[in-house]
């Protein structure tokens, strides 16, 4: 019985490489190095990782982490059935047991007292205590750790601990350079490429409004999103407004500056 056959990436994800980040990912799995991904958020961080499980031909097992995650959710717990008490394996442990990537997505959202439990996996033991079942789990050797997370937003007690950082090797992702995100947007929606080139451009000045008090920009994620409205026949205003302007902030003046950027681009 395949216990992760859910969890496998059977059609290869579009994914456009920036630099060397797929030679990096494949040394490192390789190593059994635990692999730290940090950036915006709609950068491509998760895409990535579905990529390199299915080029790497490993399941991917992904948690959404959030701040009332606790360490059963990741690691297992007791349930009752019709046959009595029985332990369910949590994410974590089943990737480990039976030799997944264990994708965290957004690790600092998590608590911290939760996010101590994966330590044991992240150095050369690369073990998992399941005091709760009396069992020392030790990893399958093509389990990988993978975490991820948004430097944009550290702080107000989301800063990941050193003692939890230093343990893994880290990747810095950014948004693509121009001729790249076109070729994304007209490969993944199939929309024509001077409109790529101009949500791009929309794109790339909001980028330049966090220096002015946006938090984040129009993401590739957000490109992503009115191009398919815009493929799908809706006007280009009312694909921008449903999909990159209404989305990244509720401040008036953002969503006017914003606006007043979709209408340079396409006056």
């Amino acid at each position: 019985m395949d216990r992760l056959a859910d969890y496998r990436v059977s059609n290869e994800p579009f994914y456009e490489t920036t630099g060397d980040e797929v030679t990096l990912f494949e040394l490192a799995y390789a190593q059994k190095l635990p692999f730290m991904l940090k950036g915006p958020t709609g950068c491509g961080k998760s895409r990535f990782v579905e990529y390199m499980a299915f080029r790497l031909g490993r399941p991917l097992v992904t948690v959404a982490c959030h701040e009332d995650l606790v360490a059963s959710d990741l690691i297992g717990r007791y349930l009752l059935n019709a046959s009595g008490t029985v332990w369910q394996d949590g994410p974590l442990t089943l990737a480990a047991r039976y030799g997944a990537i264990c994708y965290l997505d957004e690790l600092v959202e998590a608590r911290q007292d939760t996010t101590v439990v994966i330590h044991p996996l992240t150095d050369s033991r690369r073990i998992l205590p399941l005091d709760k079942k009396g069992e020392l789990l030790q990893a399958h050797p093509d389990f990988q750790l993978v975490v991820s997370y948004n430097p944009g937003y550290q702080g107000l007690n989301k800063e990941m601990k050193p003692s939890t950082r230093q343990r893994f090797v880290a990747l810095a992702f950014d948004y693509p350079a121009t001729a790249q995100e076109v070729k994304i947007l007209c490969c993944e929606t199939g929309v024509s490429e001077l409109i790529a080139q101009k949500l791009v451009g929309i794109a790339q000045q909001s980028r330049a409004l966090t220096r002015h008090g946006l938090a984040e920009g129009v993401s590739t994620r957000m490109l992503s999103n009115a191009a398919t409205l815009i493929r799908q026949g809706i006007s280009v205003r009312a694909s921008c407004e449903l999909a990159l302007v209404n989305p990244l902030s509720d401040d008036l003046e953002v969503l006017r500056a914003v606006r007043a950027l979709v209408d340079a681009q396409f006056e």
